[in-house]
């Protein structure tokens, strides 16, 4: 027997497949199609565990589709645009498209060395000019149809890189990168009009029942749909109004003042006479935009001298410019009703605005004078005239029905979700196809003229502030299309999400260079049957790319109406972290343990130690996968990733459990090649054999099948490799039994088929070692990834005894052989009956029998 050698076996087959390229998908094969996609990467240069779990998850999926007979997609790609290409050719001085091909191909290497069934012929990268050539032709197709528009919006914008930053770039108040206090202002951009798809993208979440109800609840909140009512207060002394939304028309008597953003008109209004009110909004433009930002902050507001009046009581309430009011979300006006709303009551109390409750909880009466937090929870109205003793639901739609019947106001639904704005001040980005003429105004870049390229010689741009497209002495200088006149081009690039809302569409037809998709083969590979990724993409990336398709589905690109059928959101890899008070986080490799305590070998102090914290560079914590690979070989970093943690779930990371799953390989390495050695000329096993050993194998192998075949179904491999590996540990028992004596020919082709289906179940989880013990041991005439899945027997399942397991006060003491329809009392006399079992129970007094039928005993005694 050859030893094992992953490092041989895994480059053998590794060229072998991608010589031969046995997993290019054929578009036209008469098969029922699979698709499968693993969300693509980021290409920053190297692989870690967390693209290692989230492949080695999806390529089982999909090896075991192709097994089950299906034609499989399973391509692979490059989320290429984005902020760390700008930042290296800051610090490193290498162009942005340079240090992007070589992360692509670096890590190109690094995939292939795991041995992923993925058809690298549909390879793309969405920095490269044709796939942007196409976004930019649909970008430009969503514009004629009213899908894309420009305006004005409030912004966080970073002083010191003169950039836009998404919310989530903004970090206390600061730039992510630059650490300037970040401003808001107001700036001309780009939208997709997501919110005309609110209704649907809603509803259609709904039919999603593939994917988790985690992200489903995630992306219907996002969403936010809400039923209110709308109407205006009158503004004493003015002409104008005060509109506002209110999803609380049930505490409308409780309203005491009213809080405008401060980039509200009538906000503006009030600067222009006061220069206070215009130093405080000033003030509030030093924050970010996010609801999250404004919620943390300390609660301000000026006083703005004006008054609305109430709708219905006609009394005179005073209107404060807020620095927590959003003015893109609802009218940029709130009715506050401090007593009912969290945010209103810690106005109040730090501007001494009184509280009046409308809505008394059941059998509890308030007074606003010792309250110490709002009551937003259900009860019955008080102190509201004609709505006094409504329960709230009721009362939300009697005073919607009264304002309407009144004139002065409507129930309406709105939504929290909107439009996605795409302008990004950058340079690695897709450039927005838009032409700015002083005559014309704003012109789309002609078809025939796209796609608008990203100018190469900018390096010397990238030490200075700002978007080096704006800053670009020719680029941007460009004749208008339509009058010919000198004008500029739009240097705002789109959001790289743009880029992933998408992809998995062009994968269908990446060779087609006539246009952005080939309707044949969109349609017939889409919609993806599963998608696989993280679920920090539960609402941005996941939304985008439904808004995505539904607008291309629209405009004629796609005819499906969901993108994604099926969705697995994989948990992160977890590992322990080391720190010393004095020198920072460590390596596990700079501390040591002495007298029973862990410390830093560098100055002797005590380690702190943090368990399971997800794997960061920053915090030492990491694992390199390529290390792994070197050392244990794909196969074995497949099945530690598959067998720690069921997917969904964080895997905690463990040394001894790498070394297990190599243990557990080499074992079935023997075992398979042992067999075979006893089994060469024997076909296996097709009906069940008179020989109980035989018989018991053959039942356990069957059973095994069913196991992983409906595990897989649920993405449960870690107790499927958890049943392989009980099915090669039940083979070895027999195998030892055959030691001094050859198999008989019903043992040997029960030996053979349980090899067989071993070899078959763990290829989706270790393809290299199954592959060279297939073809090599047990001498099979075709390829494996060109077999079949196995069938279970029946008859096999039906087993004449079971092995019950018996304990006694949780201790192993026997096992015993019951007939497998054996009532529970017949289990529990024959384990009593056992002699070992009656040598333990001697001189003791059994209290309880706990017994799960057909697997354990357990006698629970008393000395």
């Amino acid at each position: 027997m050859k030893k094992y050698n992953p490092q041989a076996v895994e480059a053998k087959w590794q060229q072998i497949w991608e010589q031969q390229q046995c997993f290019r998908a054929d578009d036209t094969a008469q098969k029922e199609k699979f698709y499968l996609l693993v969300m693509f990467p980021y290409p920053s240069g190297r692989i870690h565990m967390g693209h290692v779990r989230n492949y080695a998850i999806g390529d089982a999926i999909a090896r075991q589709k192709r097994l089950l007979g299906h034609e499989v997609m399973q391509p692979m790609g490059w989320d290429a645009f984005g902020m760390p290409a700008e930042n290296a050719a800051i610090s490193q001085k290498k162009h942005p498209q340079t240090w992007t091909h070589d992360n692509i191909d670096a890590m190109r290497r690094e995939l292939k060395s795991m041995g992923l069934a993925y058809d690298w012929s549909r390879e793309l990268a969405t920095c490269d000019p044709e796939y942007a050539h196409w976004e930019q032709r649909l970008f430009l197709k969503l514009y004629e149809n009213n899908l894309v528009y420009r305006k004005s919006s409030l912004v966080n914008w970073d002083p010191v890189d003169q950039t836009v930053l998404a919310n989530e770039q903004v970090i206390d108040g600061r730039g992510w990168r630059s650490g300037a206090v970040v401003q808001r202002k107001e700036l001309s951009q780009w939208f997709f009009r997501i919110t005309h798809y609110a209704e649907e993208l809603l509803e259609g979440i709904r039919t999603l029942n593939g994917w988790p109800e985690t992200v489903r609840t995630m992306q219907t909140n996002w969403i936010g749909k809400s039923h209110g009512v709308e109407f205006a207060f009158a503004i004493a002394g003015e002409e104008t109004t005060l509109p506002v939304y209110t999803t609380r028309p049930d505490t409308i008597m409780g309203v005491t003042f009213c809080s405008i953003a401060p980039e509200h008109p009538l906000a503006n209004l009030i600067a222009q006479r006061n220069p206070a009110a215009q130093l405080f909004i000033q003030e509030c433009q030093q924050s970010g935009t996010s609801e999250e930002v404004l919620e943390r902050l300390e609660k301000k507001g000026f006083p703005t001298g004006l008054k609305a009046i109430h709708p219905l009581t006609g009394a005179k309430i005073p209107i404060f410019i807020a620095n927590f009011v959003l003015m893109s979300y609802g009218t940029g006006a709130v009715m506050a009703v401090p007593a009912h709303d969290q945010r209103d009551f810690e106005f109040a109390r730090a501007h001494g605005l009184e509280l009046r409750v409308v809505i008394q909880p059941p059998g509890v009466t308030l007074d606003p004078a010792t309250m110490t937090e709002a009551y937003t929870g259900p009860g019955i109205l008080t102190a509201s005239g004609l709505f006094d003793g409504l329960d709230n639901e009721t009362a939300k739609q009697r005073v919607a029905e009264h304002f309407t019947t009144l004139g002065i106001g409507q129930a309406t639904v709105q939504y929290r979700l909107r439009d996605w704005g795409i302008s990004r001040q950058r340079y690695w980005g897709n450039p927005i196809p838009f032409i700015h003429c002083p005559a014309c105004g704003v012109v789309p870049v002609p078809v025939r003229d796209l796609p608008v390229r990203l100018p190469e010689d900018v390096l010397e741009l990238f030490g200075q502030p700002g978007n080096p497209l704006d800053r670009h002495p020719t680029w941007k200088q460009v004749p208008c299309p339509r009058c010919q006149a000198r004008a500029v081009r739009e240097t705002d690039t789109m959001d790289t999400f743009v880029e992933s809302s998408w992809y998995f569409l062009r994968y269908c037809s990446p060779d087609l260079h006539t246009a952005p998709l080939d309707p044949h083969r969109v349609n017939h590979w889409m919609p993806v049957d599963q998608y696989v990724g993280g679920v920090e993409h539960a609402v941005l990336h996941l939304l985008y790319a439904r808004f995505f398709h539904k607008a291309l589905r629209d405009v004629g690109e796609v005819q499906c109406d969901e993108p994604f059928t099926r969705l697995l959101t994989q948990g992160m890899v977890r590992k322990d972290t080391h720190r010393c008070p004095l020198h920072g986080w460590r390596y596990p490799h700079e501390s040591q343990e002495r007298d029973g305590i862990l410390v830093c070998n560098s100055c002797g102090t005590p380690i702190e130690v943090g368990r399971n914290e997800k794997m960061s560079k920053s915090r030492h914590n990491v694992v390199d996968p390529n290390d792994l690979i070197q050392g244990y070989g794909a196969d074995t970093a497949r099945v530690f990733m598959l067998f720690a943690a069921p997917p969904e779930q964080d895997l905690e990371w463990s040394d001894s459990g790498v070394d297990g799953a190599w243990r557990f390989l080499n074992r079935m390495w023997r075992t398979v090649h042992q067999i075979a050695e006893l089994t060469r000329g024997i076909q296996p096993a097709r009906s069940m054999p008179a020989e109980s050993a035989a018989r018991e194998l053959r039942s356990k192998t069957h059973l095994t099948m069913d196991k992983v075949s409906r595990d897989m179904n649920r993405f449960q491999f870690n107790t499927a490799i958890a049943a392989v590996m009980e099915l090669i540990n039940a083979a070895s028992a027999l195998l030892n039994q055959l030691a001094a004596t050859p198999p008989t020919t019903a043992e040997a082709e029960v030996l053979r088929e349980m090899a067989e289906t071993v070899v078959i179940l763990m290829n989706p989880f270790a393809p290299h070692i199954t592959a060279e013990l297939w073809q090599e041991a047990l001498a099979m005439p075709e390829p494996l990834h060109e077999t079949r899945w196995p069938q279970v027997d029946p008859e096999a399942l039906l087993r004449d005894a079971v092995t019950v397991v018996v304990q006694i006060n949780g201790k192993l003491r026997a096992r015993i052989q019951v007939p497998a329809d054996a009532p529970t009392q017949l289990q529990e006399q024959l384990a009593l009956n056992d002699t070992n079992v009656l040598n333990h129970l001697a001189d003791k007094t059994i209290h309880k029998i706990v017994t799960l039928p057909g697997k354990l005993i357990n006698i629970v005694v008393r000395a």
